[in-house]
């Protein structure tokens, strides 16, 4: 993926391209840690750190995110039998795209304060509610909806997760603009009807069932940023050899060494919890605790290491046509 497209996607004049999405599923990314029944290839979140760490290294827009680590990953984890059938073999095939809708203007990620509503009727049930910051929905075919509806044992509030078709009448979608370029979107749900076959896992554990989902996601998102932040150290590092000032490089001053060896040591100390992180989760040990680490960490390291890049690219890094404003934003 060239910085070429990623600039292109980013300024509107095309689409994170279908072609390189379908070499993405023909080479098994997009169902690598599915299992071999829904064509995947059985990869554990190991596997899928190192490819991740890759796409960050690469800056890559593309779809991944939002279709596997939210959207498949829900349905893997809490779907029953009958919707993973329907849409895990189209997803490892590169035929179907979705997302996640679960950030509102009151509660963020906090799924304890969820103000969207399910109301069931009959043998559907009515979605109202707005969520914002829904990464890619313009080009997904379906989207996990995160709403509060009421308990089946005893009417109090519960967690429902819905599949909800993009096309259904009473959606309505806007796009958001942020500093990064990221393609989001706010979403307004009217009265939308969705079938009761579309509700995700049991009413009564889902909370828990979406807080694993947003473990994993948020532990893909640290192996991302490690990727990135190895590009920026290396961009620094051969920028610093390069540029003369006071007729020498600007590498070979102590002040220089010193910001190079502290992003050397955030890179490191990043890549080592991320990573220990998905070798418990893929060995089936409880790691709550490693993967609040790994995202409290590598969040300020990533923010350290590319502001310290920044700094030594001085103005060059912050003008467009370098890749260096790319990563720091």
């Amino acid at each position: 993926c060239p910085t070429s497209l990623v600039r292109e996607i980013e300024e509107g004049k095309r689409e994170f391209s279908p072609h390189i999405w379908r070499k993405m599923a023909e080479m098994g990314w997009l169902g690598l840690i599915f299992p071999s029944e829904y064509g995947g290839s059985e990869g554990n979140f190991l596997d899928l750190a190192v490819l991740l760490e890759e796409m960050g290294r690469a800056c890559a827009p593309t779809w991944f995110f939002s279709t596997v680590l939210l959207g498949a990953q829900t349905i893997l984890n809490i779907g029953n039998e009958e919707q993973k059938k329907r849409l895990l073999p189209a997803i490892n095939k590169g035929e179907s795209l979705g997302t996640m809708a679960i950030i509102e203007p009151q509660s963020g990620y906090d799924v304890a304060k969820i103000e969207m509503t399910s109301r069931r009727e009959g043998d559907t049930f009515s979605l109202n509610g707005i969520k914002l910051c829904v990464p890619d929905v313009h080009i997904a075919n379906w989207m996990v909806c995160v709403t509060r509806g009421k308990g089946e044992k005893n009417g109090s509030p519960a967690m429902e997760l819905f599949l909800v078709d993009k096309e259904s009448p009473g959606i309505s979608i806007t796009p958001l603009m942020t500093i990064s370029g990221d393609k989001l979107f706010e979403v307004k749900f009217d009265n939308v009807k969705v079938s009761a076959e579309n509700l995700l896992g049991d009413r009564e554990q889902s909370t828990a069932d979406l807080e694993r989902t947003l473990q994993r996601a948020a532990l893909a998102k640290c192996a991302e940023m490690v990727g990135g932040a190895q590009k920026v150290l290396e961009m620094t590092v051969d920028y610093a050899k390069q540029r003369v000032q006071f007729n020498r490089p600007i590498g070979s001053f102590q002040a220089i060494h010193h910001h190079c060896a502290n992003m050397a040591i955030d890179l490191d100390c990043s890549r080592y919890l991320a990573y220990y992180a998905a070798w418990m989760l893929s060995e089936g040990i409880p790691c709550e605790k490693e993967i609040a680490m790994a995202k409290a960490f590598i969040s300020d390291a990533y923010i350290n290491i590319t502001t310290l890049g920044q700094q030594i690219h001085g103005g060059t890094g912050l003008i467009k046509e370098h890749d260096m404003q790319l990563y720091f934003r």
